[in-house]
């Protein structure tokens, strides 16, 4: 199984994605990304005056997290971070990964907070800094222990990682999970690495989940998964047959 990531999606989907804004003004919403044909993709935090940013969310798309707390605060800082945030999001939409990292982290200088560590993580990540990346995620996720995105990206970027680590991938899945149990992304992502570790039958359950939540190519893997899981029964079952006949 591949885990090339793709453009700004999480978890084995790729390809660029429109925004999704589901979150209250005082948390970060997220733009979702699609489930496209190769996982691994991260989500990007967008600052509420994107609001308006183009696009539908769709699955087969990037997921980018985003961040939307009210800009009321009359502290220049605060405000200059912000700006730095809004601008670096809108280098990543122009497709210049390097600019929007001088913009993010030039917001963290300023006030670390958990969207701008979650940007930073995203520009890392597509210039396949993947310790850095981690390092921003997990920092992120320090400041918003509840961020679904935040887990999920982290989660990717522990399996694209030259070393990769499902160990910790299916750990940070699984908080996803339960943090947005409805998210299909998260449900395929979850599974696919599951496969990928032979853990079949976890694997099959969470396939079905994506597949009743939207994710129709989640039915090419359930057929596989369960071929797989049938083989390996008929093969117990003959390995059974052959020891009680030499015995």
């Amino acid at each position: 199984m591949s885990f090339a990531p793709r453009p700004l999606t999480r978890l084995f989907a790729a390809s660029t994605r429109s925004i999704s804004q589901r979150a209250p003004s005082s948390q970060a919403t997220r733009i979702k990304f699609s489930v496209g044909t190769n996982p691994f993709s991260p989500r990007l935090l967008l600052p509420s005056s994107s609001s308006n940013f183009p696009g539908q969310a769709t699955f087969s798309q990037k997921r980018w997290a985003t961040s939307s707390t009210p800009q009321t605060t009359s502290d220049p800082a605060e405000v200059e971070a912000a700006q730095c945030l809004e601008e670096g999001t809108q280098k990543l939409e122009e497709g210049d990964v390097n600019s929007a990292k001088v913009y993010y982290r030039r917001s963290v200088e300023i006030k670390r907070t958990a969207s701008a560590l979650f940007n930073l993580g995203v520009t890392h990540y597509h210039l396949k800094e993947f310790d850095e990346a981690i390092s921003a995620w997990k920092e992120s996720i320090d400041l918003q222990p509840s961020s679904a995105d935040a887990h999920t990206n982290l989660a990717s970027a522990y399996i694209i990682s030259p070393i990769a680590r499902p160990d910790l991938a299916l750990q940070h899945l699984k908080i996803a999970s339960s943090l947005a149990p409805d998210d299909p992304e998260i449900a395929f992502n979850l599974a696919a690495v599951l496969e990928a570790c032979g853990r079949l039958e976890e694997a099959l359950e969470h396939y079905r989940r994506s597949k009743d939540y939207g994710v129709d190519r989640a039915a090419m893997h359930i057929r596989n998964v369960s071929a797989k899981i049938l083989g390996q029964k008929l093969k117990a079952e003959e390995e059974a047959a052959k020891k009680s006949g030499s015995s």
